[in-house]
């Protein structure tokens, strides 16, 4: 591979292009980094452009999820094992380490790792040697390490489940990945790209296009899980869609159809209710919303009034009302 056939990530908002600037500079510095970033914001990504707008961008670039690997396989998946090391260890073979030589080794998740496995890990950061599992024989080795995680890690040190010389020795530079919710109007970019890769797939003639209304949505929806949540909530509105043009969009698709009746829906949806419950059914839309928001927007007020157009002090003034009922409800 060489660098021209890595994907380039997309984005115009500036939150993104700092931080790719910050990537370019750091890729040039043969020391270890640590890319930090919510669920699907791109980590591995970032990774790869590290890895390949580096001197090593001719060497291999090795992947290690740890958040896939039970904790007992770990040490014998980065550092290899001699043949009798253990039960149902016939031959020996080489670990990550060594298959990244002269590389890049990508930890993904590195929060995961056990404390005995960080120990031989900053082992091989301090003196670049290590020995396999099952033998006493010194090996050298020089692999850049890119770590990945979207957990506190200084918080971990201070509760003894992560190394503090280890962290000291990966956090040459801490890049931190702009969540998509902060992005602006890379949202709509990146849903565009999504949309038009899902028409090609489904043999669309015609590009999708989105309305109004479900542009407003995605610009207001937190995207907890980024971009990965962003092109599954795209492919499946374009499939779905019999139009070009999407005037539909499902954030949840757990959302069970057969639930019946939610709450408020009885007085507000029903064909069997009192006019003279006007107050009652409206008291109960307002409480609908405002949970329905600030689920929807983690707590965050602002976001919730935004979603319903409605001023923050709007907001605040119904959350003000209904207290003591959302708050009940923990909301």
């Amino acid at each position: 591979m060489d660098r021209q056939s890595v994907n380039a990530p997309l984005g115009q908002s500036e939150q993104f292009l700092n931080f790719q600037q910050q990537v370019s500079r750091a890729a040039k510095v043969n020391r270890s980094v640590l890319v930090v970033g919510e669920r699907g914001s791109g980590k591995e990504l970032a990774a790869s452009r590290l890895h390949y707008l580096s001197d090593r961008w001719q060497q291999k670039l090795i992947t290690v999820n740890c958040a896939a690997l039970p904790p007992s396989l770990i040490e014998t998946e980065l550092f290899g094992y001699e043949e009798g090391a253990f039960t149902g260890a016939t031959k020996k073979r080489k670990g990550r380490f060594e298959e990244a030589e002269g590389g890049t080794l990508f930890l993904d998740e590195i929060g995961l790792i056990p404390l005995e496995v960080q120990e031989k890990i900053l082992r091989v950061v301090e003196y670049g040697t290590f020995e396999r599992v099952g033998s006493s024989k010194t090996y050298e080795v020089d692999v850049r390490i890119i770590g990945a995680t979207n957990t506190d890690l200084p918080a971990l040190c201070e509760q003894g489940k992560f190394k503090e010389d280890l962290l000291d020795r990966l956090s040459f530079e801490v890049l931190f990945l702009p969540p998509l919710r902060e992005r602006g109007d890379d949202i709509l970019l990146l849903a565009d790209y999504f949309a038009s890769k899902m028409a090609l797939e489904c043999a669309q003639t015609e590009m999708p296009t989105f309305s109004e209304p479900i542009k407003k949505q995605l610009l207001s929806y937190r995207w907890p899980g980024n971009v990965r949540e962003l092109k599954n909530v795209i492919e499946r509105a374009v499939y779905r869609s019999d139009s070009p043009l999407i005037e539909t969009i499902e954030f949840n698709p757990f959302r069970n159809p057969y639930e019946g009746e939610k709450e408020g829906e009885g007085i507000l949806l029903g064909t069997d209710f009192n006019l003279d419950g006007y107050e009652e059914a409206k008291k109960e839309l307002d409480i609908t919303y405002l949970k329905k928001a600030l689920t929807l927007f983690d707590g965050n007020q602002k976001e919730a009034a935004k979603a319903m157009n409605l001023s923050y002090d709007q907001f605040r003034g119904l959350y003000r009302k209904y207290k003591e009922v959302l708050e009940n409800s923990k909301i």
